[in-house]
């Protein structure tokens, strides 16, 4: 998603489109990833993770190559979402592999290294994507993504083994697990607090090229080093994650990690309704928050899985699935109103306060049940 973001305005311009409809080619990227990983969840607690994982990167090859070809924005659009639903197999099943090959006690140490690992692509991607659109033109993006698709399709069929436990998703049992998930309050407040700590921050990351660009006036390849910058932030608070777990509890480190995010949000968007908002404000406000988001993460997803282990698969699609649609939300509303400042920075303060009360609904049901 994030290789993409800079080529934004250069090929709304290439397509005749508008700047709300190419920023759809990320909306619905989000959306697509949602719907997938509600999908690849429970079909891998019953069938196991590896074939469902290769299927996947395929689709996600596949469409990228589409992509690629797009003759018009509609086209474009419409590659990007069945390139989020082959590639958000590797979300919710990485997750769930992770899951499969660890004690509870070490999950969320392991899922805060897997963060660590996992931002480097996105931290790096504004910056390639910027780099790739400049020199090769924004369609080389896509071609570049289906190579990495294929070269990942290889890995997995050459070295990943089923983890899958044995006699995991059989029978009806599988099916009432899956609904007890979702009647469960302690899992529906994970999953849209998790979603509200994390992803809401697609909010900020779709609208912006428009803000530095457009509002605060930097040239656009600019846009791709604060993005990198911004991303930065969770891999900093996926390092710190990965040192606090164990030492101090994971219902306190969820809710203070997404207290940093909140205050931060507030910041920022104290700065622009005071008129006062700077290219160093807005990149310092974001840093800490995604720090916030890093930290958040592995906690609030382990917390989730942890609700029912018989369908961990499903947990993590269910999970993957809330968290998304809420980012596709957000990200939507931010082409709402005309300033994407001030809706991003609304969106972001709004979606904070929501976690905050969904993770403390989970954790009084928690000790209820």
């Amino acid at each position: 998603m994030h290789v993409f973001v800079p080529a934004l305005t250069i090929a709304a311009e290439d397509l005749s489109a508008s700047a709300g409809t190419v920023q759809m080619a990320v909306s619905l990227y989000i959306l697509g990833l949602a719907g997938g990983q509600l999908v690849y969840g429970p079909v891998s607690d019953r069938f196991g993770r590896r074939p469902l994982l290769m299927a996947g990167l395929a689709l996600y090859t596949v469409a990228g190559i589409a992509a690629a070809l797009a003759p018009n924005v509609e086209a474009l659009v419409a590659a990007r979402l069945f390139q989020a639903l082959g590639g958000c197999a590797g979300l919710v099943l990485g997750r769930t592999i992770v899951r499969d090959t660890a004690s509870p006690e070490d999950t969320a140490r392991r899922l805060a290294l897997m963060n660590l690992m996992m931002t480097v692509g996105p931290a790096v991607a504004p910056i390639v994507g910027a780099a790739l659109a400049a020199g090769f033109g924004w369609r080389s993006i896509f071609d570049a993504l289906s190579l990495l698709g294929l070269v990942n399709l290889l890995l997995a069929w050459r070295l990943l083994p089923e983890t899958r436990p044995p006699g995991a998703g059989a029978g009806g049992a599988f099916l009432r697990h899956c609904a007890g998930l979702l009647r469960s309050r302690a899992f529906i407040g994970y999953a849209i607090g998790g979603g509200c700590a994390t992803t809401a921050m697609y909010a900020f990351v779709a609208s912006a090229p428009f803000i530095f660009v457009h509002t605060l006036g930097r040239p656009a390849h600019e846009a791709g080093i604060y993005l990198a910058l911004l991303v930065s932030g969770v891999w900093l608070g996926s390092a710190l994650a990965s040192r606090l777990i164990g030492k101090v509890a994971l219902a306190k480190l969820l809710l203070r990690a997404n207290l940093v995010s909140v205050l931060a949000a507030c910041l920022l968007l104290a700065a622009v309704l005071a008129g006062q908002l700077t290219v160093a404000l807005t990149v310092g406000a974001m840093f800490a928050y995604t720090v916030g988001v890093g930290i958040a993460a592995p906690a609030s997803l382990t917390q989730a899985m942890g609700v029912d282990p018989r369908v961990i698969g499903s947990a993590s699609g269910l999970y993957g699935c809330t968290q998304m649609a809420v980012g596709a939300l957000c990200t939507a509303l931010v082409g709402v109103g005309g300033d994407p400042a001030l809706m991003a920075a609304a969106i972001l303060v709004g979606a904070g306060i929501l976690g905050q009360a969904c993770f403390r609904m989970a954790l009084r049901a928690q000790k209820r049940g």
